[in-house]
């Protein structure tokens, strides 16, 4: 009796060991398993390859598409398991420590790029050597109001923040991840200024496009949006693709564990999507470039994608790039006001050097610099020429040629003063300022004094200082950056340029148009 029992109890236990085995028990059985997954909205294209992943592996994926995913996960990862997102470069800068920790797997790849209508394609290659367009070229014709764009919002869209990131490293012009020092002056407003169309999504931002075709002719998004947007029969023409020569940033798509406990089934879900078959799958549908070395690239996919720009890896980078980019809704044009030295010193090769200097930021630099830092469209310029007291002032609102022609007509204009009364031109480059934020609390003003010679009439310093003191605080915090030249006192100017929030370059270490190139677009 006792031997059958002993051999009841062993069958007993291996028939439920048997039923255990076939009925799974957690993430390594066969019993489905569901993974709730925070995910970017360009994931949602994959929808329809999620029930094809469940069966074949057991896991399904409920796919949570948030237009903040990638800013959201930075905060709280709470309820989730996975995260799937088009870039997880935001949570790197975030939080690195945790982001390095996390197992991630890259699923496709798409770099941002630039949709062109045909015609707005044919005019800007034919003023570029080879036809090669570069970020520069772009920020150059929306400067001019020559190109019209749209752009998701880089706030929360990855494709937007890839694209800021990749122009602004254009516009640094270094090759190499951006520093703050890089971003300390705000060198996209000119193309900022070319922005007709947003979104807060890159999804929403192509059905705003297809919906407004009149309003932009430019697009600004993932290679993979920009391919089946042309081939969804929704445009009058469809957009040329312009991959930048001067770098894009690329994006991988990475699945990302959250929940350390899921991760056979997300070992599971990781092996199937890099599939060979799978990756084919995921070109096909959703037009983005496989991971897989060994999958054969579709057509429009192999065009190269050349040279990869690198992402800043400093929290500080963003967070200015962010700032100055602003609301895109609600976008207000900056003033500059130029105090210009007219003082008897000028004469000759110092004014001509000034001249060329303004038709550099007119448009004549053709340098990348030059294209970042050009007068752009829409941008308030006041010029005061000053001797020993005001001979001139003008302000311009630049819609076109002519009012750049204007302001050149203004500098390339004769009569010199017989002194120099530095402190009373700033000073009134401050109630000129003082009258413009007065106006329109919104808008960046900036003042900029240019003098190469020692103050002689006028307020004195501490004059001027009392006065400055005295003024409204949202005057107070214009900034002035001057331009030392010639035989100006230094000291003062950077004394005067540290006082109000400003600061000092020397014009006589390089000429006056790096100079005020590199002042150009700074708070």
């Amino acid at each position: 009796m006792r031997g059958r029992a002993a051999v009841l109890t062993l069958c007993t236990v291996l028939v439920a060991t048997l039923l255990s085995a076939c009925t799974g028990d957690g993430d390594g059985g066969d019993e489905r398993v569901r993974l709730r997954v925070l995910a970017s909205p360009d994931l949602a294209v994959l929808t329809p390859l999620l029930d094809e992943l469940a069966d074949e592996t057991g896991v399904e994926l409920d796919l949570d598409p948030r237009a903040d995913a990638e800013t959201r996960l930075a905060a709280s990862r709470t309820g989730y398991d996975l995260a799937w997102l088009s870039s997880d470069r935001y949570l790197l800068l975030r939080d690195k420590r945790s982001a390095q920790a996390m197992q991630r797997t890259p699923t496709m790849t798409s770099p941002v790029v630039i949709g062109l209508a045909p015609d707005t394609a044919r005019a800007l290659r034919a003023g570029v050597p080879g036809s090669r367009l570069t970020w520069a070229d772009v920020a150059d014709a929306a400067a001019k109001g020559e190109v019209r764009f749209g752009m998701a919002d880089p706030r929360n869209a990855g494709s937007g923040l890839a694209a800021l990131v990749g122009v602004a490293t254009a516009a640094a012009g270094t090759g190499a991840a951006l520093r703050t020092e890089d971003v300390s002056c705000d060198r996209l407003r000119g193309f900022r200024s070319g922005q007709t169309l947003t979104a807060a999504t890159s999804p929403a931002l192509v059905d705003s496009y297809a919906a407004h075709q009149d309003r932009a002719d430019a697009l600004i998004a993932y290679e993979s949006d920009l391919l089946a947007l042309n081939d969804s029969g929704r445009l009058k023409e469809k957009l040329t693709v312009v991959r930048p020569e001067d770098g894009m940033i690329l994006s991988d798509f990475p699945l990302l564990l959250l929940d350390p406990s899921r991760r056979a089934a997300y070992d599971k879900v990781t092996e199937w999507l890099r599939r060979d078959a799978v990756q084919e799958e995921i070109m096909h549908s959703t037009l983005r470039r496989p991971v897989s070395a060994t999958v054969p690239r579709d057509a429009p996919l192999r065009a190269p994608i050349g040279n990869a720009l690198y992402f800043p890896d400093q929290p500080a980078v963003l967070e200015r790039l962010l700032a100055d980019y602003g609301d895109p809704n609600h976008r207000t044009a900056g003033q500059v006001v130029f105090l210009l030295d007219f003082s008897g010193s000028m004469r000759g090769t110092r004014m001509a050097a000034l001249r060329e200097a303004f038709a550099g930021l007119s448009g004549a630099d053709s340098s990348a610099t030059g294209k970042f830092t050009r007068f752009y469209r829409g941008e308030h310029l006041t010029v005061v020429r000053f001797g020993g007291r005001v001979l001139e002032e003008r302000t311009v609102t630049v819609n076109g040629p002519k009012d750049l022609d204007a302001l050149s007509d203004t500098v390339a204009r004769g009569g010199y003063g017989d002194a120099t009364a530095v402190w009373s031109a700033l000073d009134h480059g401050y109630r000129t300022a003082a009258d413009a934020v007065a106006a329109d609390p919104g808008r960046s003003v900036s003042v900029v004094l240019m003098t190469d010679g020692e103050n002689n009439a006028g307020l004195t310093y501490p004059e001027f200082v009392r006065h400055y003191e005295a003024l409204p605080a949202a005057a107070r915090e214009v900034p002035t950056y001057s331009v030392h030249f010639g035989e100006a006192d230094a000291g003062e100017l950077r004394r005067a340029a540290a006082k109000t929030g400003g600061r000092m370059v020397d014009a006589d270490d390089s000429s006056l148009s790096e100079a005020f190139k590199e002042i150009r677009g700074c708070h």
